[in-house]
């Protein structure tokens, strides 16, 4: 609990509202109706753990309601008009502030997915992945300078993981678009920890890095925990072996609905078989990926 310089104010804070009001009532001595309450800060869970938040609120008791507790109940009855602050209301009325917060937070969203930061980690090869012109570093100065940085930003970690290892692989086998690809590999006791039940955390990391380094220094990523990326690659590379051939014979396919990396691990890998072929990422309107294969259309 934290004091206010003000005398007639006090900040309470705990999880959650049902908590922190209960706690200011129960530190001043009267019930939540008798208080006016200001929320300063509304809980929140964080990201992947971190950053979570408590409920903050400041309250001051009302003037005389000692005094009219007694007359609450007649004046209720009296007069139905009149509105009675509880513990129930308080909610209603933050959900109804949430709700204000989501329809703003899905316009964002919308706006987002209107500019396709992150399809472009696996759209087709005519869009440009950013406008960022390639930083002129030897790639020995870039692998040491991103190598610090990923390896500062999870120092913090409570997880155990090893120093984490950064190379750019220049080949012609590892550039998209004629960019070269930073490999980021995380291991250690509790690397896979970071991979998530159905990969969700390997996925919201590799957005992440993928954001980072492609923002910064005009790169593709090529992320791997704990061989997850491989066993994904060969899981992918068992599925496309059949849908090569029928490609081969057909001229056509449309992959099933993939999700996350398999996404890009499918587009390099057609692309790869097919280069004079029309293969790109399609969207349905429940937002499901897949992959189209076809000839190119005059």
């Amino acid at each position: 609990m934290y004091q206010d310089s003000n005398e007639e104010n006090k900040i309470f804070e705990a999880k959650t509202l049902e908590e922190v009001y209960e706690k200011a009532s129960s530190s001043l001595n009267c019930s939540v109706n008798d208080l006016d309450i200001e929320v300063v800060q509304s809980p929140s869970k964080g990201f992947l753990g971190f950053f979570s938040k408590n409920a903050i609120i400041k309250v001051n008791i009302k003037l005389n309601s000692k005094s009219q507790n007694n007359k609450k109940e007649f004046t209720h009855n009296e007069n139905k008009n009149v509105k009675v602050e509880t513990l129930t209301t308080k909610l209603n009325e933050l959900n109804s502030n949430n709700k204000t917060d989501k329809k703003e937070s899905k316009k964002v969203k919308e706006q987002v997915k209107k500019e396709k930061i992150f399809d472009e980690f696996y759209d087709s090869k005519e869009q440009s992945v950013h406008k960022t012109p390639t930083v002129k570093k030897s790639n020995q100065k870039l692998e040491d300078e991103i190598h610090k940085d990923v390896n500062e930003l999870f120092s913090k970690l409570c997880y155990k993981i090893d120093e984490i290892k950064v190379k750019i692989q220049d080949d012609e086998t590892s550039s998209t678009n004629g960019q070269q690809t930073v490999f980021i590999e995380f291991s250690g006791e509790d690397s896979a920890l970071l991979i998530g039940k159905e990969g969700y955390r390997y996925k919201a990391l590799s957005y992440i890095l993928f954001n980072w380094i492609n923002g910064k220094y005009n790169m593709m990523l090529r992320l791997e925990i704990a061989q997850f990326l491989k066993n994904q690659e060969d899981a992918m590379y068992n599925y496309l072996e059949p849908v090569i051939q029928t490609i081969k014979e057909d001229g056509y396919f449309k992959t099933k609905i993939l999700d996350g990396i398999l996404v890009h691990i499918a587009l390099t890998k057609l692309r790869e078989e097919f280069p004079d072929k029309y293969v790109a990422v399609k969207t349905t309107q429940r937002g499901d990926k897949y992959i189209l294969v076809n000839e190119y259309r005059n």
